[in-house]
């Protein structure tokens, strides 16, 4: 398993009325989440469309267990939970100041090919990236 973490700090624009995190805008965090965890296997998102790759989310789920607020410092951890084929499975857990788990989530994102809009493959340099942390996969 390859995990990765990043930090960020709740924005006045992202809470509602009752001053809790807008359920909707946890979808950016993961999204924050997956971009810096590949950006820091050496993949930037930027770097795979150059090379014709798009990565459209094809699911989300997600459980919420306590509100994250205004100001709040968050620690979205995120997981890639194996070695991706067309298909590239993340897992998210958004913890607390505190280290308190606030909500969970996966997504399923499928690598496409930019100029046909068909599934193609994981490129073979971020899979050789991520072999390391799957050892009884190689």
């Amino acid at each position: 398993m390859y995990v990765h973490e990043t930090r960020l700090r709740v924005r006045y624009g992202e809470t509602d009325r009752m001053g809790f995190v807008y359920y909707g805008d946890y979808a950016e965090y993961y999204e924050v989440g997956r971009v810096e965890a590949l950006r820091a296997l050496g993949h930037p998102y930027g770097e795979l469309e150059e090379q014709g790759v798009q990565l459209p989310v094809r699911d989300l789920h997600v459980t919420y267990h306590r509100p994250a607020r205004y100001d709040d410092l968050l620690t979205v951890r995120t997981t890639i939970t194996e070695l991706p084929a067309v298909r590239i499975h993340f897992r998210y857990e958004v913890l607390g100041p505190d280290g308190t788990l606030l909500n969970e989530a996966s997504t399923t994102l499928v690598f496409v090919d930019a100029a046909t809009g068909r599934p193609k493959r994981a490129p073979e340099e971020l899979v050789k990236a991520l072999e390391p942390y799957f050892p009884s996969a190689s």
